[in-house]
Order: C-alpha cells, then sequence, then structure tokens
C-alpha cells in the first residue's frame, strides 16, 4: 500500500512537469499530441456490520461512493462494534418494568452483579429479560450474562413475559420504549427526562469504526463529508422529546385562598413550582372564574356553605408562576359567578397566550381542542363534563363548561387524529371517594380510548384513583387535588398524582408517575419514599395489577 502511494504520487508530479513543458515543432509534421497518464483510483473501503448490531441502526444504510458492503468480518476494511476509540454512534437502552412496578430506581453496579450471576439483595429481580441482539452487545460491555439470571426473549415477547411473571424486568433499546414499561432510572439518570446525557448513562452502548488506523482515518474523513452520516448518530434526540404533564383539581378558594393571601400568591407552589415549570407542556385544571367581585376568603368554609365558588384576579399569579400552557374548563364550578365572570376568566388566559378546552364562550368554542405542535410532536387536548348537564352551560350563544355527548366527542377525537395528533381526552366525572375505577366511569373512559385518545384521565378526583390499559390507550381515573383544600378530609385527599407523559417522534411513549403529598390546605411537596411506596401500592392493588 505504500508502495502505491508512492507511485500515485510520482506520476501526478511527472504529469504537472510533461504540462508545463514546452514541445517542439517539427516542420511539416502535425504537433505531437500528449496523451494523459490515468491516475491509480483507491480501492473503496469495505464495511462489514455484525449481525447482533441493532436493527435501527442499519435499517436504513445507504452507503456513500468510496465504501461497500463486506460479506464477511475477515475480508472487511472496517466494521462498526462495540467501542469508543472512533465513535460513529452512540444507542441508548432502557433498564424497564412493568407499569405496576413500586421501585423507581437502581444502581448500575446491581444491575451489573446481577448480570454477572450474583444475588443481589438490593436488586428486586428475579430475571432479566433481553432480546439476542442485547444480550451480545452487553456481553461486550459487562462479561458473560449469567445463565440462572439473565434469559434471552423474543423481542415481541418481553413486554407480556415480564407482564405475566413475578420480578421479572428487562433492558430494551429506547426506541422500544411504550407506556405499560416503567423506565427504571439507573444511577438517578433516565433517558425519558430532558436534559438526560447518554455519555454519563451506563445504559448507552457506543458504536465505533474497528479496522487499521489508516483506513478508519478515511472512513471517519468519508462520513465526515457525507451529506448524511453513514449510520444513525443515535437512537434518542431530544430535539424530537416533548414532556406533558397532567395535573387534578385546582380551586383556588376557602382556606387556599386565605392561606395564598397570607404567605402570598404563589405559596401553594413553593415545594412543586420548579418541577410544574420543567414540563414542556402543563395541563391546569382550574375549576373557579376569577371575578373583581369575589369576596376576601375566610380560614374556614362558612363563607362557602353552597359551594358557590369564586377567585380574585390576583390569584392568577399562582398559575403564572408555575409555567401553565393549556386550561382545563370542565370544573362543575366554572359556571359558578355567571356568564360574565366566565367571559373575563377566558379573556385573562387570551392575555396570558394560554390555550384552553373543555369549555369555551360558547358552544363551538368550548368543542374546539387545544393543539399543540413541540419538538415535531403534535397532541391535542379535549375534554368535557360528564355531571348532569345543569354543571355545563356552554351553548350556541352562553359560555360555559362542555357537556359530554360522547358520540360527538369520539368524532371530535377522530377527527384530530386524522390531522395527525396525538389525543389526550380528560373529563370532569363523577366524584367519589375510593381508589378502585368507579364502574360509573368506565364507560365513558373506554369510549375515550376506543375513538383513539392516547391518554384519558379524570380531572374531578379529590383523591387518586386507579389505572387501567385500554385498547393501547393509559387511563387514569382521577389524579387527586393540585391546589384545593381538602386536608383536613382524609389521608387519601393529602396525596395525590401529577401524570408526566413522554411523547417521541410522534409516539406516546412513556409516563412517569410524580406523587404529591399535602402539609397544609394549600401546598402540596413531593412524597417521601415511603409515602410513595404506599400510595403506589394501594393504588396499584386497586387497579388490579
Amino acid at each position: 500500500m505504500k508502495h502505491r502511494g508512492f507511485l500515485v504520487g510520482l506520476l501526478a508530479i511527472v504529469l504537472i512537469v510533461s504540462a508545463c513543458a514546452p514541445t517542439q515543432a517539427i516542420e511539416g509534421q502535425p504537433k505531437q499530441v500528449i496523451e494523459p497518464v490515468a491516475t491509480e483510483i483507491p480501492d473503496p473501503l469495505s464495511l462489514w456490520l455484525p449481525p447482533y448490531l441493532p436493527e435501527q441502526l442499519t435499517k436504513d444504510l445507504v452507503l456513500p461512493e468510496g465504501i461497500i458492503h463486506s460479506t464477511g468480518e475477515q475480508i472487511a476494511s472496517i466494521r462498526i462494534d462495540v467501542g469508543s476509540d472512533a465513535l460513529v454512534s452512540i444507542w441508548v437502552y432502557a433498564l424497564v418494568a412493568p407499569f405496576s412496578t413500586v421501585t423507581d430506581e437502581n444502581s448500575s453496579n446491581d444491575l451489573k452483579a446481577f448480570w454477572q450471576g450474583s444475588k443481589v439483595k438490593s436488586f428486586p429481580v428475579e430475571k432479566l429479560l433481553v432480546d439476542g441482539e442485547t444480550k451480545a452487545l452487553f456481553e461486550k460491555l459487562w462479561g458473560v450474562a449469567s445463565v440462572s439470571n439473565v434469559t434471552v426473549t423474543a423481542e415481541e415477547e418481553l413486554l407480556a413475559t415480564a407482564w405475566d411473571a413475578k420480578n421479572t424486568w428487562a433492558i430494551i433499546p429506547f426506541e422500544s420504549l411504550e407506556p405499560r414499561w416503567k423506565v427504571i432510572r439507573v444511577d438517578d439518570q433516565s433517558p425519558i427526562r430532558k436534559g438526560f446525557d447518554p455519555l454519563k448513562y451506563p445504559l448507552t452502548i457506543p458504536f465505533s469504526a474497528i479496522g487499521n488506523a489508516s483506513d478508519v482515518s478515511h472512513f471517519l474523513k468519508i462520513n465526515k463529508s457525507s451529506a448524511n452520516p453513514i449510520l444513525p448518530l443515535t437512537n434518542r434526540d431530544e430535539q424530537k422529546l416533548t414532556t406533558v404533564m397532567l395535573t387534578g383539581v385546582t380551586a383556588l378558594v376557602r382556606a387556599t385562598a386565605y392561606l395564598m393571601e397570607k404567605n402570598g400568591m404563589t405559596y401553594p407552589a413553593i415545594d412543586i413550582g420548579d418541577l410544574l415549570r420543567s414540563a414542556d407542556i402543563l395541563h391546569i385544571s382550574n375549576e373557579i372564574p376569577f371575578t373583581d367581585t369575589c369576596p376576601n376568603p375566610l380560614s374556614n368554609k362558612t363563607n362557602d356553605s353552597n359551594l358557590v365558588f369564586c377567585s380574585k384576579p390576583e390569584y392568577i399569579q399562582l398559575l403564572e408562576a408555575v409555567g401553565t400552557d393549556v386550561v382545563e374548563l370542565t370544573g362543575d364550578h366554572f359556571r359558578d359567578w355567571g356568564p360574565e365572570a366566565m367571559l373575563n376568566t377566558i379573556a385573562m388566559y387570551d392575555e396570558r397566550n394560554w390555550q384552553y378546552y373543555g369549555g369555551g364562550k360558547n358552544l363551538e368554542d368550548a368543542m374546539s381542542p387545544a393543539l399543540f405542535e413541540i419538538n415535531g410532536n403534535k397532541i391535542a387536548f379535549l375534554g368535557c363534563n360528564a355531571k348532569p348537564p345543569g354543571y355545563a352551560t356552554a351553548k350556541a350563544n352562553y359560555p360555559g363548561a362542555l357537556h359530554c355527548d360522547m358520540e360527538t366527542m369520539a368524532e371530535e377525537i377522530v377527527d384530530v387524529v386524522d390531522k395527525g395528533y396525538q389525543p389526550i381526552f380528560t373529563f370532569q366525572h363523577l366524584e367519589y371517594y375510593a381508589y378502585n375505577a368507579n364502574k360509573n366511569l368506565i364507560s365513558d373512559f373506554h369510549k375515550a380510548a376506543e375513538a383513539g385518545a392516547v391518554v384519558v384521565s379524570g380531572s374531578q378526583a379529590h383523591q387518586p384513583h386507579a389505572f387501567e390499559f385500554y385498547k393501547g390507550a393509559l387511563l387514569h381515573y382521577g389524579l387527586g387535588n393540585l391546589f384545593f383544600d381538602q386536608f383536613k378530609e382524609s389521608a387519601a385527599q393529602r396525596q395525590a398524582f401529577i401524570d408526566e407523559h413522554i411523547f417521541y417522534d410522534g409516539r406516546f411513549i412513556s409516563t412517569e408517575l410524580i406523587t404529591t403529598q399535602f402539609i397544609d390546605n394549600a401546598r402540596p411537596r413531593l412524597s417521601t419514599i415511603k409515602e410513595r411506596e404506599r400510595l403506589l401500592e394501594k393504588v396499584f392493588s386497586a387497579s388490579k395489577w
């Protein structure tokens, strides 16, 4: 190869000198024509791709000029394999468990020890499932997988196997995530979170070009100069990720409003404000209208004995502070202060460029979905009030919440699906005080899922309710209160969920359950580990999981 390079260089010099030298014409003879000497074209690089590489890494491979496919490893100039010396791609994997798993995180040391055959008390798993490709790749990082602890399972059977077995988790590629999997944090890192750093994550596989130094250098040069990389740079692009937080009841009245006036408008969000602001889309179900004629709140409930509610206009500072993006108007009490207050409230949302849905200035406005497109994900919010019509007053020329006509709502869901949106449907429904899914809600929730909603959620609940997966959708029958004064009602009414739904590249892929606990009539904080475990166990049990 060195001699060939020398000859090519020498030929180039000869051509240049010949081109510059003058030629003498002999009288009576035609001028001599110098034929150019052809330069030698370098042999193309041959690329071999091992069969255990991720399918998504290689499926759309188009090789540029100068690189050809190799039929075997031994005759290839370059192979792509696990390594970080000449990095061409990084592939993110996730440690996952059935959605009903209480455990939230584990250490990479425990995971590796289990992989290698140890029984680790702090790793609550009996079997770890992987498909054949994943096993081959992680063996290059962690060594040979333990036969007793790690089981190879077909990719399409991983989820069902884990759900049917006890204490069975899996490692899967990021692109295989779907909502029935719970993503387990590893060393406090999760690939479904914003700000995730794949280079510091123990389940990131680096892929490099491997071969002799000159061939690798040539390969990387061709790859860099190509219009598109030869291989995708990663299977997780944060620019394709969108987070949506759904929250429960907000009612800035009574003792909640009293504490806001006493301690400041943003007092209820002291502990969870940063969390709420982190969402790309924050949903707030505010049941109460704003009005200048709202009286001062009392520290008890005597001024609301008939449950007629209002909020002072300055209370909207709390909703501003938490980063509200979309407001649900399906609440029972939106009508409490009459049409002028409802219209004034909607005008206040419009001034802040907040979208709203499930209620409006009239029936047509109330029927309109709230539409978002963020990081390439198109997400639609729809909702209605499923109680008797008196709670939902929206008519052709009158404002209010939208009454549920599920046949019509199903048509609206289908319409946004046809336009490429992922629908989130929320209900103001029957209020009840138990963890289970009430039979009076199930039919309506199922109808929304059957029409194409990917998430169906109950905004009416004053305590957490059960979950269900149905027709590919995640159903959460009730989240509990976000900002509302039921601290003294019961222990269950001090508990709540904030559901963070993750969308990626046009798909709903995961949900992270955030649990909160009230410390007084206005202020929730994140649950302690023990509080969270107790809540998850109760709700998952009520979900019949």
